[in-house]
C-alpha cells in the first residue's frame, strides 16, 4: 500500500538580496530621521530653557526698566522698540495769537501771517524721552563717561543734563547699533535703509509730532489739563507717568517733563529745513521745546520755542530721537 504524499506547504521566499546602494540609502534615509528627531529635542529643550530664562529676567528687572528691553539697548519693549511712526503731510506750524492768548511773538511766521504750512516726509520718533537706562548702556558700550546731571538715579528717567553734542553722538551711536542688529523691527530697518538717521528732531519734526496735523494748542487739544502733562513745579516724573490718550501719535511728554533740544538754530520764522544743522562750529543758539516740570502753563504749549547753548548742562532739558530722511 502506498503510503499518502505529505502535504508540504510552499516554504516561505526569502527576500532577494538588496542592492548595496539601495541598502546604502535606506541607512543614510535612517540616520537622518534620528538626527532630525534628536535635533528637534534639543531645539525644543533649548527655547524652553531661553523662555525660562527670559521670563526669569525680565521677572528680575527693577521695576523701573518694566516695559523695556534690556537686549536693544533699554528701548522700549514693542514692536517698533518705542518709535512711532508719523506720516508724510502738512501741518500747521506757529501760532495765531488771535487762537492762543499766550503765544510769544517768535511764534509768529510774520505779522501779516501768523502761521505757515510745512509739508513733512514720513518720519519716526520716540515715544518717551531718552532715557538714564539708554544714555547709560550707551556710556557702557563705548567706554565714554560723562557729567550728565542725573545718572544715578532710576533707570526710567529721561537723562538730563547733557549737552547738544552729546545727544548728537547718542543718536549716532544707537543708529549704528541699528543698522548692524539682526533683531531691528523690519519698519525701522527699512527706513534707515533707505537714508533715515537717528538725530533729534528738526523744529518742524517737533511740533507736528506734538500737535498734529490739526494745529492744537496743546498736545491733547485746546485747554490746559494737569493730568496729561508735568509743569507748575511739580518735580521731575518718570517718562510716560502721565498717560494721555488724546495725545497726537500716542507720544508722552510732549509737554513739560523736560525741555526737549532740536537740531534747528534758534532764528525768526517763516521756518525752513535748509537750516537745520549739526554742525559743532556753528556759533548758534539751538530751539528746544516742550517746557519742564518747573514751567508754567506758557510753556508747554507745542508751538513755544526756548533757546538752548549748545554746551549748558541744566537738569530740566533733556532729548527725544527721531529717525528722519531729510
Amino acid at each position: 500500500m502506498s503510503k499518502k504524499s505529505k502535504a508540504v506547504s510552499n516554504p516561505p521566499i526569502a527576500p532577494a538580496p538588496l542592492e548595496p546602494s539601495r541598502t546604502l540609502g535606506l541607512l543614510l534615509l535612517l540616520l537622518s530621521i534620528i538626527f532630525t528627531v534628536v535635533w528637534l529635542t534639543r531645539e525644543s529643550v533649548e527655547n524652553a530653557e531661553l523662555s525660562k530664562a527670559a521670563t526669569v529676567a525680565a521677572a528680575s528687572l527693577p521695576e523701573s526698566l518694566k516695559g523695556f528691553n534690556e537686549d536693544a539697548w533699554y528701548l522700549p519693549d514693542d514692536s517698533t522698540w518705542g518709535f512711532v511712526e508719523v506720516p508724510a503731510g502738512q501741518f500747521t506750524m506757529g501760532s495765531d495769537p488771535r487762537a492762543d492768548r499766550l503765544a510769544y511773538g517768535n511764534e509768529q511766521w510774520s505779522r501779516s501771517v501768523r502761521q505757515g504750512r510745512v509739508t513733512l516726509p514720513r518720519f519716526y520718533i520716540s515715544r518717551y524721552e531718552t532715557t538714564v537706562a539708554q544714555y547709560k548702556a550707551y556710556l557702557a558700550a563705548t567706554g565714554g563717561s560723562s557729567e550728565a546731571l542725573n545718572l544715578d538715579v532710576a533707570g526710567n528717567y529721561p537723562i538730563t543734563g547733557v549737552t547738544w553734542p552729546e545727544a548728537l553722538a547718542y543718536g549716532r551711536w544707537l543708529q549704528s547699533k541699528l543698522e548692524s542688529s539682526n533683531a531691528t523691527p523690519a519698519p525701522l530697518k527699512e527706513i534707515l535703509g533707505a537714508g533715515g538717521r537717528i538725530t533729534l528732531p528738526n523744529e518742524a519734526e517737533w511740533e507736528k509730532a506734538a500737535r498734529g496735523s490739526d494745529g492744537r494748542v496743546f498736545p491733547w487739544g485746546s485747554a490746559p489739563r494737569t493730568d496729561m502733562a508735568n509743569f507748575n513745579g511739580n518735580g521731575l516724573l518718570v517718562v510716560g507717568a502721565l498717560p494721555c490718550r488724546p495725545c497726537s501719535y500716542g507720544l508722552s511728554d510732549m509737554s513739560g517733563n523736560v525741555w526737549e533740544m532740536t537740531r534747528s538754530p534758534l532764528q525768526d520764522y517763516p521756518y525752513n529745513s535748509s537750516d537745520d544743522l549739526e554742525d559743532l562750529s556753528a556759533d548758534a543758539l539751538w530751539v528746544m521745546r516742550g517746557g519742564s516740570y518747573s514751567d508754567a502753563v506758557n510753556n508747554v504749549r507745542a508751538a513755544v520755542r526756548g533757546g538752548l547753548d549748545p554746551g549748558v548742562r541744566n537738569p530740566s532739558i533733556g532729548f527725544r530721537l527721531v529717525i528722519s530722511t531729510i
